[in-house]
């Protein structure tokens, strides 16, 4: 059986708005994060990944009471990330209604944090963030933290083998380099990520025509995230389905 492929909005949510701007800077408000997860349910979206992009930077926990309400109002599964520190915020989250979480920075810096959750939960409930920039490691690319603000000198390739060693059950992977230009995935890195790993594989950065999802599954990835492309309304979540489907790929169609 072949499986879906999964298009999923991002909820970048920074004082209880989502925003976004190009690689992380310039945030323009792009409305109210519950009435959006609720637009993008109906419209057809596989899944929904919210991320308190300033949970990390402010040094603070993902705020409980939005993810409540944006649970209450979807009824596809909802993936919370931002500010996750310990297997406690894990379980405060899919208490509030969260079917998954993200984590980054409190991996990179504890990478025990990934075993302590899997062996918890499951390692399906636990997504990697990687927030990766071309840099001088080996692999070229380098692991970010703090919404990209951070560099870590850490080769993203050589974290992503060790995660995913560790028991993590997706990866997210985002381009800083293409984050809200609008220039199309980072179908290099994509490539060499799946030549690494079988984890699953969400691409993220970038998205700005409909050529650009179907050239991210063919470079490998399983499912497609995207924000300021469906918050702006350039298009909608059945027309980038549609386009899938034409090239080939199995989509979930309403």
């Amino acid at each position: 059986m072949t499986l879906s492929k999964r298009v999923i909005p991002c909820l970048d949510v920074a004082g209880g708005r989502v925003v976004k701007g190009v690689n992380f800077q310039n945030l323009v408000d792009a409305g109210d994060p519950v009435e959006l997860a609720k637009i993008y349910g109906d419209a057809g979206a596989d899944e929904l990944t919210f991320l308190d992009i300033s949970a990390s930077v402010e040094d603070r926990s993902t705020t409980l009471e939005m993810v409540s309400r944006t649970a209450e109002q979807v009824f596809i599964p909802l993936t919370v990330g931002g500010g996750i520190r310990e297997v406690a915020d894990v379980d405060r989250l899919l208490r509030a209604g969260a079917d998954k979480v993200g984590v980054n920075t409190a991996a990179i810096a504890r990478p025990e944090l990934i075993n302590e959750i899997a062996d918890r939960f499951g390692n399906q409930v636990l997504v990697l963030s990687v927030d990766a920039r071309r840099g001088s490691t080996v692999s070229g690319f380098e692991v970010t933290t703090h919404g990209g603000r951070t560099g870590t000198g850490i080769d993203a390739f050589t974290w992503i083998e060790e995660a995913s060693a560790r028991g993590i059950g997706e990866i997210l992977l985002n381009s800083m380099d293409a984050d809200g230009t609008r220039a199309g995935y980072d179908t290099e890195m994509i490539r060499q990520v799946r030549e690494i790993t079988h984890v699953p594989l969400i691409a993220s950065g970038g998205a700005g025509k409909l050529a650009d999802f179907s050239a991210a599954l063919a470079a490998g990835a399983d499912a497609l995230l995207a924000a300021s492309v469906f918050h702006f309304q350039t298009f909608t979540i059945g027309e980038v389905k549609a386009d899938l489907a034409r090239h080939g790929y199995s989509v979930r169609l309403e």
